[in-house]
């Protein structure tokens, strides 16, 4: 039990201290720690009140670049897609999921770091800018991963640090609302699970505020490695996690 919580902690404070600097990123490292230990619907449980906790933190200290014009596309579409990941969430084969997703991220994030000068998507426009925010909130619904293809495709976009921050921010801060809602209507938090999220939330603090000052000195280029570099280790943390039960079925 006790070595059970000092993961708990030791995750919900590297995920605060990522969430901060990206705006992005709690739910990839806490179940990079948590998906050893936890039963996935707690995991998702405390992920979604860990990143919900950061975002309103990161929310209080960052503020720039804010366009609720830009931002009104991905957030409608997360809303939309949020229940459908709720649905799917006891239905869904996760460890499949996680591959499929981990090989995604390690192949293409690592590409576009090497690469001299990204691709820059222009087209699509506002739709597409909504289902990619549908994406978004279905992940969301399915454990916090909210953040994952809407900042892929910022990043795609070309979006400088600060206008992509405040897209990525706002998003993650709409849909994990409307998500960690859900999960307290269906039932999802149980009275197993407040004790460990009373855990998750002050642990988090601090290094998410550490993160937040960290980013306000990073340049855009620097920006864009740290963005790619955490989703590549997110996807390096999904594959490690999901390989092994899948070839484990196969056997």
């Amino acid at each position: 039990m006790e070595s059970m919580l000092w993961v708990v902690v030791l995750g919900a404070v590297a995920a605060g201290f990522v969430q901060g600097l990206s705006g992005f990123g709690f739910g990839m490292v806490a179940m990079s720690f948590w998906a050893w230990t936890l039963e996935p619907r707690l995991a998702a449980v405390l992920t979604v009140s860990g990143a919900l906790t950061g975002q309103l933190v990161a929310a209080a200290a960052v503020r720039r670049g804010f366009d609720r014009v830009r931002l009104l596309p991905f957030v409608l579409g997360g809303l939309a897609g949020i229940p459908i990941g709720v649905v799917l969430l006891p239905r869904l084969d996760m460890d499949a999921f996680k591959l499929v997703l981990g090989t995604l991220l390690v192949l293409w994030c690592p590409a576009m770091l090497l690469a001299k000068q990204l691709p820059r998507i222009t087209k699509g426009g506002r739709v597409a800018d909504a289902l990619v925010g549908m994406a978004g909130g279905v992940m969301g619904g399915l454990g916090g991963f909210t953040g994952v293809l809407p900042t892929l495709w910022c990043t795609l976009r070309g979006l400088d640090k600060d206008v992509q921050r405040a897209i990525i921010q706002n998003f993650n801060l709409a849909m994990l609302l409307v998500t960690f809602g859900t999960y307290l209507a269906t039932g999802l938090v149980t009275r197993d699970a407040l004790p460990l999220m009373a855990i998750v939330v002050p642990a988090m603090l601090v290094p998410t505020l550490l993160g937040t000052r960290l980013y306000r000195g990073i340049s855009e280029v620097r920006f864009r490695q740290i963005v790619l570099g955490l989703l590549t280790l997110s996807g390096l943390a999904m594959l490690v996690a999901s390989v092994p039960k899948v070839l484990a079925r196969l056997v």
